[in-house]
């Protein structure tokens, strides 16, 4: 039973995903203190983008761990130098690559979310749809 989805869902799904999961953890909270059932398009994409921030910032924090590490061991250090440089050195539009990619995959699960779509990311998709039911 996958009906249309509110056009507010839409806009608190996109949302969620533009702010790092913080629009959806408010309406969460909203929601907890209305006793209002969230349907499952809204479940699935606030705690999606959710469990991405929460990866990035895990994935962002181990890799400036492991740089700094690598930074001390001579020879290696510069190679790990001019690694970090070329994938920070601003490449598109004053962006790095790093950070195209990281929006671009954000704009990508903001518009899906907007259309009234799931978006599908391989592993953590189908995390999110065992915890849901649709």
């Amino acid at each position: 039973m996958n009906s249309e989805p509110y056009p507010i869902e839409k806009i608190i799904a996109g949302f969620s995903y533009l702010t790092m999961g913080m629009v959806g953890f408010i309406w969460l909270i909203i929601g907890l203190f209305t006793k209002a059932r969230l349907r499952s398009f809204l479940q699935y994409h606030i705690f999606q983008s959710i469990f991405i921030s929460l990866a990035f910032t895990v994935i962002s924090l181990f890799i400036s761990w492991l740089s700094n590490f690598l930074s001390i061991i001579p020879l290696i250090n510069k190679i790990v130098a001019q690694i970090t440089f070329l994938l920070n050195m601003p490449l598109i539009f004053n962006y790095s690559l790093i950070q195209a990619v990281v929006y671009g995959f954000v704009i990508y699960l903001a518009v899906t979310a907007f259309m009234g779509k799931y978006s599908y990311i391989p592993w953590v998709s189908d995390i999110i749809d065992q915890n849901i039911s649709r």
